[in-house]
């Protein structure tokens, strides 16, 4: 049977959790469809239609779709999901509150946040914080799965071949939510989960005003903005920004933590990083543990150094 992809975009282009879990994708079998579903998200399914390793779109386009509430798109899914033997979404917000609806629906158990497929039926996922890894093989006939995205490369696009896109009927809205708002913090910066660099700051920072230092930081390396849960809960940043197992899980090129002391939530939301620099004026700070590079001093003194070092 056919594998079936749910696409996170943002109404412009699919996100590059949704690359990655179609890289995911293509190693449980081949005829790969990915499902495009918003309102006025046309344009989405057109852009898409290059990607490699798909063999079609489905495209749901109603206004009971917009903005791709969990409760809604469920029932999208549902309606197509006897067709396939494995759907998956990227385990990001939106797959973690998506899948979940699906699966029990189904009454079929969901893996969480795969990291390598062994067969079609069999999959590894982290456990205990990443301290373990876990091989979970599942019976159900439609396997729920969702995908950690650092450990999956991007599809890439072939621009020389564009595959069918298939329009399908949209489902009503549940009527049990509605979308109200949504406040965005508008940067120039890179996105946390897909950037090469990141720099983030722990509760250290001591400070709302004083976490300008990070963003100068992050300015002059072009990098993006992190966080971890104590320093969002502090309230220096918003909780979008937060990394680690209860916020994002990143696999930057360079990540520099600054006033983190390195709890095993947040390591396990960097350890797929290929390089970590740790600036903290404890020197038994558990971050140095898992840094490549340590630097042992007052962030004060320490970051402005830097940032005049970077001209």
């Amino acid at each position: 049977m056919s594998i079936l992809v749910i696409a996170e975009h943002d109404s412009g282009q699919v996100r590059n959790s949704t690359l990655s879990t179609i890289t995911a994708a293509a190693q449980c079998g081949e005829d790969i469809h990915l499902l495009i579903a918003g309102s006025n998200c046309k344009k989405v399914a057109e852009d898409s239609a290059t990607i490699k390793g798909i063999t079609k779109i489905l495209l749901a386009d109603a206004p009971s779709l917009d903005h791709q509430l969990p409760e809604n798109l469920a029932e999208q899914v549902l309606s197509i999901a006897q067709n396939y033997s494995h759907l998956l979404a990227p385990a990001t917000a939106f797959g973690k509150a998506l899948m979940p609806r699906i699966a029990a629906k189904l009454d079929i158990e969901q893996v969480s946040e795969i990291t390598r497929v062994i067969a079609s039926d069999t999959f590894e996922r982290p456990i205990y914080a990443g301290n373990a890894i876990a091989t979970v093989q599942t019976s159900d006939t439609i396997k729920a799965l969702t995908v950690r995205t650092t450990a999956f490369a991007l599809a890439e696009k072939n621009n020389t071949v564009a595959v069918p896109i298939e329009k399908i009927a949209a489902v009503a809205g549940t009527g049990k939510t509605i979308f109200v708002s949504a406040q965005t913090d508008k940067t120039d910066r890179p996105e946390l989960s897909s950037a090469r660099i990141v720099v983030a700051g722990g509760q250290g920072i001591g400070s709302k005003e004083n976490f300008r230092l990070i963003e100068q930081l992050a300015d002059k390396l072009g990098a993006a903005i992190g966080a971890s849960r104590a320093a969002v809960d502090a309230g220096y940043v918003s909780n979008e920004l937060q990394v680690g197992q209860t916020g994002k899980i990143i696999a930057p090129d360079l990540y520099i933590a600054v006033g983190i002391s390195g709890a095993v939530q947040h390591i396990a939301g960097i350890k797929d990083a290929k390089t970590i620099v740790a600036i903290n004026q404890d020197a038994d700070a558990p971050i140095f543990l898992s840094a490549d590079y340590g630097i042992v001093g007052d962030l004060n003194e320490v970051v402005p150094q830097l940032i005049a070092a970077l001209g």
